[in-house]
Formats: C-alpha cells, structure tokens, sequence
C-alpha cells in the first residue's frame, strides 16, 4: 500500500484542499457533498484557516468573492441546485479576474431531484448559467486520487489564471472510499505576487478596486477581449484526456468521470467478442479535448457517448470530430448507474442509437 491510505471521495477531497493551500471555505449544506464541509469545520480551525457555513449558497459566493479579493486561497463546495444558485457570483468572480475553487459533486435533476450520483451538469459547468462571455475551467477526474491530484492543483490553476476552477465529480466519487496516495507530486508553476489584491492602503501604492462594472461600452469590450486571450491560453495548455485501447479500435467511447470507469469494464466485455473498443476519457470539460477526436482512425465504425445523463456532451463530440464519423448515444438519467453490460450492449446496437 505505500503511502495509501483509505478514505471516503468527499473527505479525501477536503483534505487536499488542505494541502493545495486553501486559506478560507465558504458554503453550505447539501446531499452529496457534506462530507466536505463536515471535514474542512474541523481541521480549518486546527490549522488557523477560516471555515464558515453562510446562511445560503447565495451568500457564500459572495464571501468567495470578498475573500478572494483580499488575495486570499478559497474555495466554496455544493451539489447540483446549490452550485445553480451560485451563477450569479461565478460569473461576477470571473468577470472580476478572481481565482477560486469549486466543488461540484452532482445529483440527478432537474430541480431537486435526488441524491442519488449523476452527469447531467455538464451544461451548467461548462456552459455556465452565468451572464457574459466567460469560461470556468473545469475538470472532471474518474477516481479519487485523480481527484485529490487535481484539487492540489487546481488553486495553482485558478491563481495563474485568475480564473475560477471547478472541479467536477459525480455523488458516486464523493461518497464512496478508495485508497489515496497524498504524498503523489503535482505540477508547480510560477505565480507572480497577487499586487491586484485589495490588500488595504497600507500593503500598496494606491488603492485597488475590485470590480466587473465598465460602462464605457468600448472599455468593456477590451476587457471581454482580455479574457479572451486569457481563456484561449488556458484551452493551450490546461486541455487534458486520456487514451485507452485507441490504436486502430472499431468503435471509440466518449466518456468522463465515473462512467468512464464503468466503460472501461464494458470494453473488456467487448474484446471477448472480438470487437476492439477504444476510450477517449475527456479529464478538461472545459477546454474541452478536440484533437483526439479529430484524429481517430478512419477505419473507426462510429463514436458512442456515454454519460450520467441525456446527452449534453454530444455537441462538443459532434463539434470536435467535425462530422467525420456517425455518433451514437448511451446514457441513464435521474440517479442510475449503468452497468458494463449496458455499455456494450450499446455498442453492439449501435446502429439504432445514432443520433444525427
């Protein structure tokens, strides 16, 4: 085992917010995901750091928002409804040029639906139910140490981004334990000193105001632009995937977090049959990984995407592989998990699942 050890999804996650170097947590309770809060009101305090439960999803991205300001590390967590009630602040953080980190830890919907694991917020991270052009950089890891290697990351990426960073996981990878190695080393870079922050008159020269507010249509438009640069750096170098079985296969899947798991299972199924099934694990949502698919051989019968839900990565698939191959769909919805078998039954029916 090493230096594994055994936790739950939600817990593990709090703990390498810890070690990512989060100075605040700002949130409040809901099914999948309480466990974090839970973790984080205990061992915050123990370390000096600042844990608040707000008295709404509302507020406590605006306390996200202050505290981040101030140029401090903070992240908020909620689940599928509370994340919706979140947009508002989101889109005012990134319009504001402010890094932070979020949880997402999904339920079926919509509305309140269940507590049960599901995809289908897939639209609502990478979309984001926002106003303005903006973009959240979101990843979406398949295990738990995945998971805990891109929560150690993700307040480097925010900072060097100065860009809002969510992290995307279903109830399943929340509530269930696997082993987790902490002591894995993640990818450091440089960050310049955070000289934006409204640190107080006394830690700087002037005064600076923290603000997504231009009126001059013209300067606002530069600032879009500025983003824009920005979001395009981040599409260059924070796009990620993994490939698995892709040399020459008959048929590729397209699927992330837990349901890529539950494929990889299906494909095993498949090769004793004699079918050579390939993945595309999309691990960035948002950039979202276009160049495999547009480079899968042509030899390839067609893509089948697999989701937690009714279908909403089929447009990026469809637009990352440029029309070259007929794309089918599997998915379950509202809670259910699919088993393998599902999965391959899928591929072998592909035909009647084309969508167009």
């Amino acid at each position: 085992m090493g230096n594994k050890i055994l936790m739950k999804g939600n817990e593990a996650i709090a703990l390498a917010a810890i070690k990512g170097g989060v100075d605040a947590f700002f949130g409040y309770p809901i099914t999948p995901q309480n466990e974090i809060p839970e973790y984080l009101s205990r061992y915050m305090f123990e370390q000096g750091k600042v844990f608040l439960q707000a008295e709404s999803e509302v507020a406590a991205i605006n306390m996200v928002y202050g505290a981040a300001a101030s140029g401090a590390r903070v992240m908020t967590s909620s689940s599928s409804p509370g994340i919706a009630l979140k947009q508002e602040g989101i889109s005012y953080m990134a319009g504001s040029e402010l890094p932070c980190v979020i949880v997402s830890v999904m339920r079926g919907g919509p509305g309140l639906g269940g507590i049960q694991p599901s995809q289908a917020d897939y639209n609502q991270a990478t979309r984001g139910g926002g106003n303005g052009d903006y973009h959240v950089i979101v990843f979406a890891p398949e295990s738990i140490q995945e998971t805990v290697d891109v929560m150690k990351e993700a307040f480097d990426i925010a900072d060097y981004y100065r860009n809002p960073v969510m992290v995307l996981v279903d109830g399943l990878i929340g509530q269930m334990m696997e082993a987790v190695d902490f002591s894995k080393p993640v990818p450091k870079r440089f960050l310049p000193p955070k000289d934006w922050a409204a640190g107080g008159m006394a830690s700087h020269a002037g005064r600076n105001t923290i603000c997504s507010l231009y009126l001059d249509p013209y300067e606002l438009e530069d600032h879009n632009l500025k983003l824009q640069k920005k979001y395009l750096q981040a599409t260059a170098n924070e796009t990620r995937f993994e490939l698995i079985n892709m040399e020459d296969p008959d048929y590729v899947i397209v699927a992330y977090g837990t349901m890529a798991r539950i494929c990889r299972s299906a494909i095993d199924i498949l090769a004793k049959k004699k079918l050579k099934v390939g993945i595309i694990r999309p691990i960035s949502l948002w950039p979202f990984p276009k160049a495999p698919l547009k480079n899968i051989s042509r030899n390839c019968k067609g893509i089948l995407v697999c989701e937690m839900s009714l279908g909403q990565m089929i447009d990026d698939v469809r637009i990352a592989n440029e029309g070259a191959l007929p794309i089918a769909f599997f998915g379950r919805t509202g809670g259910v998990v699919p088993e393998p078998e599902e999965v391959a039954d899928a591929i072998l029916d592909f035909d009647k699942r084309r969508v167009e």
